[in-house]
C-alpha cells in the first residue's frame, strides 16, 4: 500500500469536511492523507433535482471512477447518495459514527412545521421531504430548493433581510438621499453598507406595507430614526453574520418561508448555530436510508482493511447495512418518497419505514425490531412483507411519474439546443 492515499471528494464546503474528518481518522494511523477535488455530474447540472440526478448515482460515480482509474485511492460520499446497485467493481471500505440522521426545519424565527400558517412556502430538493411534508401539512405549499447547505439557508434569509434594510433605510432618510443623489436610477450611494444595491424586487405587498408604516412613524417624531431603530444602518449591517451579509446580497426568485435539511448538513458545515432550527419529528419525517452516515470506498484490498480497522463504526455499520437492505429490496432508489430509519438497541434493531405516494396521500408505514444477528436476512424480510402490503405499487407509481418527468425535462432540454 503508498505511504500517501489519494482521496477523491466533491469541492464544496460540506464535502470536503467530510474529507477532513476521514483524513483526520487515518492520520491518527500514521497514514498521509491528500486530498483531490473532483466535479461529479451533479455539480455540472445545478438545477436539476436531486431525485432525478440519485437515479445515476451523479454525486457518486465521478468520484469512484478516480478510484477505479487508479488516481485515487478511497473516495468519501454521504452514504445517502451512494446507491444500492451497481457497486459492484468497489467496496464500502469504511462507515464512520454517524452524525444525526433526522431532518430539520429552519425557520428565521424558529417555527415548527405544526405552527407554520397556513400556505407558507416551504423549501427542499428531496422528494421525501416533500411526500412527508405535504402529508404533515397538505395546506402549506412546497416548492423546489437546491444548492450547498450554506446557499439553501440564504436563499431563505435573503427576502427578510433585504426587506428589514429598506425598512431602515427609509426610517434613516438615507433610502431618499440615495435616489437624489443617483438621480431615482436605484444604484446604492455611499450610505449603504458595501455600496450594495437594495433588492426592491424582495418586498412583497405586507413587507412593503410595513415599510409604508415605518416610515411614517419616522416622519411624525422629532427624531424619527433613533426611536425606530436603536442602530444606525451600518451599526445593523455590521451586527449580520457572514452568512447574513451572503444573503444580502442573493437575489431570489422564490421566497421561502421555511426550509427543511439534514441535521448533519447543518452540522458538519458549522451552520447548526448560525439559524433557528425545529427537529421534525422521525415517526412522520423518517429519514432517508444512511442519511447523517459518511461512506468511504475503495478497491485495493490493503487500502480497505486499513480504512475498515481505523475508521469503520460497528453499530452504525449494522445501521446502515439495514436501512440500505430495505431500499434496495423495495427498488425504490431516489425515484419515490421512502424513508428508512434503524437504531441498534442491544439484541435487536428497531427499524422504521414509510413508502409515501408522491404527493403525500397514501402510504404504506411500519416498524419492527430485527435480530442484530441476522439483520441483514430480517431487512430482506421486513420489505417482501412491505412490498406486498402495497409498497411495489406506491413506488411503481412515483417510477413511473418520475420516468414522465424525465422526458418532459428532456423534451425541454432539446427545445433550447
Amino acid at each position: 500500500m503508498t505511504e500517501t492515499l489519494r482521496l477523491a471528494t466533491r469541492g464544496s464546503d460540506l464535502a470536503l469536511e467530510q474529507a477532513g474528518t476521514v483524513r483526520d481518522a487515518l492520520s491518527s494511523r500514521r497514514l498521509d492523507v491528500e486530498i483531490r477535488r473532483v466535479e461529479t455530474r451533479g455539480d455540472q447540472i445545478p438545477d436539476e433535482l436531486i431525485h432525478r440526478l440519485g437515479r445515476t448515482g451523479a454525486f457518486v460515480r465521478a468520484l469512484d471512477e478516480e478510484v477505479l482509474a487508479g488516481d485515487a485511492d478511497l473516495a468519501v460520499h454521504s452514504l445517502k447518495d451512494v446507491p444500492t446497485e451497481g457497486m459492484d467493481d468497489v467496496v464500502v471500505a469504511g462507515v464512520p459514527e454517524r452524525a444525526p440522521s433526522g431532518d430539520v426545519l429552519v425557520h428565521p424565527d424558529g417555527l415548527g412545521i405544526e405552527d407554520l400558517p397556513s400556505g407558507s412556502v416551504v423549501g427542499t430538493g428531496s422528494l421525501r421531504r416533500t411526500a412527508q411534508i405535504t402529508a404533515a401539512r397538505p395546506d402549506v405549499v412546497v416548492e423546489p430548493l437546491r444548492g450547498n447547505v450554506d446557499t439553501r439557508i440564504e436563499k431563505l434569509l435573503a427576502p427578510g433581510l433585504q426587506a428589514e434594510h429598506e425598512r431602515r433605510l427609509i426610517a434613516s432618510g438615507e433610502a431618499s438621499a440615495m435616489t437624489a443623489e443617483t438621480g431615482g436610477d436605484g444604484a446604492a450611494g455611499e450610505g449603504t453598507p458595501d455600496a450594495d444595491e437594495p433588492n426592491w424586487d424582495a418586498l412583497d405587498d405586507d413587507a412593503a406595507d410595513a415599510v409604508g408604516d415605518d416610515a411614517g412613524e419616522s416622519e411624525g417624531d422629532a427624531d424619527g430614526s433613533e426611536e425606530a431603530f436603536e442602530r444606525t444602518v451600518e451599526e445593523w449591517f455590521d451586527s449580520l453574520s457572514e452568512l447574513e451579509r451572503a444573503a444580502m446580497e442573493r437575489k431570489v426568485e422564490t421566497e421561502y418561508d421555511a426550509i427543511v435539511l439534514a441535521e448533519a448538513g447543518l452540522r458538519r458545515s458549522d451552520l447548526f448555530y448560525e439559524v433557528e432550527t425545529s427537529r421534525l419529528p422521525r415517526e412522520e419525517f423518517v429519514p432517508a436510508a444512511g442519511q447523517g452516515a459518511i461512506a468511504v470506498t475503495a478497491t485495493d484490498p490493503d487500502v480497505v482493511e486499513e480504512i475498515r480497522s481505523a475508521i469503520d463504526h460497528p453499530r452504525t455499520r449494522v445501521a446502515v447495512t439495514v436501512e440500505r437492505t430495505v431500499l434496495g429490496e423495495l427498488n425504490g432508489g431516489c425515484v419515490a418518497p421512502i424513508g428508512v430509519s434503524a437504531l441498534v438497541q442491544g439484541e435487536h434493531v428497531h427499524t422504521r419505514v414509510r413508502v409515501l405516494s408522491t404527493d403525500g396521500t397514501e402510504e404504506v408505514a411500519a416498524t419492527r425490531d430485527l435480530p442484530i444477528r441476522s439483520h441483514a436476512k430480517a431487512a430482506e424480510s421486513f420489505a417482501a412483507d412491505l412490498a406486498d402490503r402495497g409498497a411495489d405499487d406506491l413506488i411503481a407509481a412515483a417510477r413511473e411519474e418520475t420516468a414522465v418527468d424525465e422526458e418532459a425535462a428532456a423534451r425541454e432540454e432539446a427545445d433550447d439546443e
